[in-house]
């Protein structure tokens, strides 16, 4: 959990519903902009034609896949306080590393092959499961964290999922949005594989924190 998401959470201490729906909407719309979520996301719509609208809906699937996984892991949480074992949540952790590393291999291998398939709505949305599966224990510690109630928490637990979608969807958007933009997509050719690079390196360094190989600040 982050520093900014602990602040978040505190602003809901008293428990009221309407603080309780606002803290969790402003962490969905935080928790998009994670450096594992844009790595695996700016992979998965790099193609060879930059399109805004294209970008927002599979960040949107990718968001839709996510809160699955978030939904299905966290409601044992907030009800039972009922968590994965920690070798689950380990291996979780890792599988989204990996799964960073195959999408970057993936883009690279396209750009050497001249030519970038675009991914479907449901790879997209596969993406997104294995990501929300890697995130969901620390969300619901958030949660129980701050909300007393079941209903509430609940509640919150289907909201953050949902804007979590949805911040995505946006930010997918501006990046396809600004892939394509003139000065950028003249230089589109060089800057993927720089971009698979970095997703490359960062999915190690993921996949090895998770390990506790290497230090882990997420």
């Amino acid at each position: 959990m982050s520093g900014l998401d602990e602040q978040i959470a505190a602003l809901g201490s008293g428990g009221v519903f309407a603080a309780v729906a606002m803290i969790a909407i402003l962490l969905g719309l935080r928790h998009a902009t994670d450096p594992d979520h844009l790595a695996a996301v700016s992979t998965l719509i790099a193609t060879d034609e930059p399109d805004p609208r294209r970008a927002g809906r599979l960040g949107f699937v990718w968001g839709l896949g996510h809160a699955t996984s978030l939904v299905v892991f966290g409601v044992p949480i907030v009800l039972f306080h009922s968590y994965l074992p920690e070798a689950v949540q380990q291996a979780a952790e890792t599988a989204v590393g990996i799964m960073i590393v195959l999408l970057a291999v993936r883009l690279l291998r396209r750009r050497h092959q001249h030519r970038r398939a675009a991914r479907t709505p449901l790879q997209a949305y596969g993406v997104g499961l294995v990501h929300g599966m890697g995130g969901s224990a620390g969300v619901g510690v958030l949660l129980l964290a701050s909300i007393p109630s079941h209903v509430e928490a609940l509640a919150a637990l289907v909201l953050f999922a949902i804007c979590t979608a949805i911040s995505m969807s946006a930010a997918s958007t501006t990046f396809g949005f600004a892939l394509s933009r003139g000065p950028v997509l003249r230089s589109y050719v060089t800057l993927i594989p720089a971009m698979a690079v970095l997703s490359l390196a960062f999915g190690l360094w993921y996949s090895l924190g998770a390990l506790h190989a290497v230090p882990y600040v997420f």
